[in-house]
């Protein structure tokens, strides 16, 4: 059986880029639901005490899921535009369940 394909992601933004970083959030967030019924969830995170970090949570069907994610228009554009506001590269983490109710 296939597992879900989960994500953590931390993004240290650049001071003074979190408005227009949060804009492309805000841009590429509602293609990504609408488009991607194999992305389960696809949260993002500001923190209230380091203004500069966002975190996301990404949950994918399975592993194809993601690999269909990273291909979209949106997902590409999004990849390419967040360069900008990055004051480091993004800190990726996979994850993998401690209890079989991802299968």
């Amino acid at each position: 059986m296939k597992r879900k394909y989960v994500l953590l992601v931390r993004f240290s933004l650049r001071e003074g880029a979190a408005e227009d970083f949060d804009a492309l959030v805000a841009e590429t967030k509602p293609l990504i639901d609408a488009q991607e019924p194999d992305t389960l969830s696809y949260d993002c995170y500001r923190s209230p005490r380091d203004p500069n970090l966002r975190v996301f949570h990404e949950v994918y069907r399975d592993e194809g899921a993601f690999r269909f994610h990273e291909c979209r228009p949106h997902v590409r554009r999004f990849l390419e535009r967040r360069e900008r506001y990055l004051a480091a590269p993004p800190l990726v983490e996979r994850l993998e369940s401690l209890s079989n109710d991802d299968l």
